[in-house]
């Protein structure tokens, strides 16, 4: 039979009962204070790096952005914020870069962190991920042009003003041959204020127009960029390109006088006179064809066209 306690032994129970939970609530309270105190730090760590980051970003220092954003996403690799720096910086130094692999591996970084950006909701209303991975997808090469369209289509509903913008969402509608939308949107990169860089949007325009086989547009084009144009090597090519148009529409003494200019303006080019040679052998004269092609073997001997010619002769 259980011994009944006395008043004093329940007291010191009790007692010791309240003892334990105030201890154990003191020690919950320590715990929460000392990790609110580590949040708290880390939160102010956190907003300090962000700060640093942007004066970074804003200052052109892109090494040292790109730097700092690794850093921060070994802690935190599904910040937005720090993945887009890290996108942001990693296209930057990209361009810098003198050896294409290691280029191509900064685009590759670009790439992963601002697609993982995307999949935050802070980016919902961002166009600049979209716009820059637009860029980053163009400078991969030809097999991503049609990515590169596709977010630099989702960057233009965000009103994106950047200078460049429409120049390459015209480059990458002509690389998957979608040659209409590329003249659209080349047109709508030509500012009417400003000719600084006209001249090579009308080359583009001129040489989506060629594509489309519409020889008197293209044939426009190039007379505007090579009267504008003060760069003499766009101005060649614009020259070379009018006389090809002219050929392809069967005007050959125009197509002639076009590659003569060529040569007058530049000096010897191998590729304006084997299209010289070209007219001649398709208008049955194979002796001016062939001093033609042998003026082009002199300009340029590893020029490869001409070679078949000399050696079918």
């Amino acid at each position: 039979m259980k011994k009944p306690r006395n008043r004093s032994e329940i007291s010191t129970e009790a007692f010791k009962k309240q003892v334990f939970q105030g201890v154990l609530l003191f020690l919950v309270l320590a715990t929460l204070g000392t990790v609110f105190v580590f949040l708290f730090r880390s939160k102010i760590r956190e907003i300090s790096d962000k700060k640093d980051l942007l004066g970074y970003w804003e200052n052109g220092d892109w090494e040292t952005a790109y730097n700092k954003s690794q850093e921060n996403l070994a802690v935190n690799p599904m910040d937005s914020f720090f993945l887009t720096i890290n996108g942001f910086a990693a296209y930057q130094v990209a361009l810098a870069q003198v050896n294409n692999e290691e280029a191509l591996n900064y685009f590759e970084e670009c790439i992963l962190s601002l697609r993982k950006a995307l999949l935050s909701k802070n980016a919902d209303k961002d166009g600049r991920i979209r716009y820059v991975l637009g860029k980053a997808y163009y400078a991969k090469g030809q097999d991503y042009a049609d990515l590169a369209v596709k977010y630099l289509e989702a960057a233009k509903s965000f009103s994106i003003n950047a200078a460049d913008f429409n120049e390459y969402l015209g480059l990458s509608y002509a690389v998957i041959k979608d040659y209409q939308k590329s003249i659209e949107a080349f047109t709508a990169s030509l500012n009417p204020s400003s000719s600084e860089g006209s001249d090579l949007l009308l080359l583009h325009i001129a040489q989506s127009y060629i594509h489309l086989e519409e020889w008197e547009a293209a044939k426009a084009y190039l007379i505007l960029c090579a009267d504008s144009s003060k760069d003499m090597a766009l101005v060649l090519k614009a020259q070379l390109l009018l006389g090809k148009a002219l050929a392809n529409e069967g005007d050959t003494d125009g197509a002639l006088s076009a590659f003569e200019e060529v040569l007058e303006t530049g000096g010897e080019n191998a590729e304006a006179s084997f299209e010289m040679g070209e007219i001649y052998f398709a208008l049955g004269d194979t002796t001016r064809a062939r001093a033609a092609w042998r003026r082009s073997y002199r300009a340029d001997p590893n020029y490869a066209p001409v070679w078949a010619r000399l050696y079918a002769m």
